[in-house]
């Protein structure tokens, strides 16, 4: 199979797509759309998000430390893009997109309502480049009852989640396999190897 070879670049998708919720010193409310994030650390818990500085939410984070990653859904994918072409300079969000701000229990960014998972986050790094790496602490996540099993787990995958690949949104496809199935054995039943 024959490959082109390119030049160092950023090829990794496709991303999780989330729309972060933050607010200035005074309380202005504001998001922004980011494919730039993801999880560091599960003991502290950690994540990542990368901002360009001339992006008018980076000083709100590089100021206050704080923001909130709001997981996107199909529901969302209007919002979640409207939230990356748009600046917050220019137009209120939340009032635009009639999405709900809801008070956080640690940080003094909004939750976004209608995100099924909300993530609480405090920075503890920032590392410049083009784009800016916030490293954050995860103070708390909040996650939406609705997607609650009969078992007590959350079923993400219930809320259509998205991704973004290279400029475009896509809807997950269907469950191909579960973590470490490539290696488990054949379950018995009456006493017979049940065929996978």
């Amino acid at each position: 199979m024959a490959k082109q070879i390119w030049k160092p670049g950023n090829m990794l998708y496709p991303l999780p797509v989330v729309m972060v919720s933050l607010a200035d010193r005074d309380g202005r409310p504001n998001i922004i759309t980011l494919a730039w994030a993801g999880t560091v650390c599960t003991n502290p818990p950690m994540v990542s998000i990368s901002v360009r500085p001339e992006r008018y939410s980076y000083h709100m984070i590089d100021e206050t430390g704080e923001f909130v990653i709001n997981l996107t859904t199909e529901k969302l994918a209007y919002a979640t893009d409207y939230c990356g072409v748009r600046s917050g300079k220019d137009v209120d969000k939340f009032k635009e997109l009639h999405l709900t701000p809801e008070k956080a229990e640690y940080v003094s960014a909004p939750l976004i309502a209608e995100s099924p998972v909300n993530i609480e986050c405090k920075v503890v790094k920032e590392t410049p480049g083009s784009h800016h790496i916030f490293l954050a602490e995860v103070k708390a996540v909040h996650v939406d009852d609705a997607y609650m099993d009969q078992k007590g787990r959350f079923a993400l995958e219930k809320t259509d989640p998205i991704v973004y690949v290279h400029g475009q949104y896509y809807s997950l496809g269907k469950l191909l396999g579960t973590f470490g199935y490539s290696v488990k054995k054949p379950t018995k039943k009456n006493g017979k190897k049940k065929k996978k």
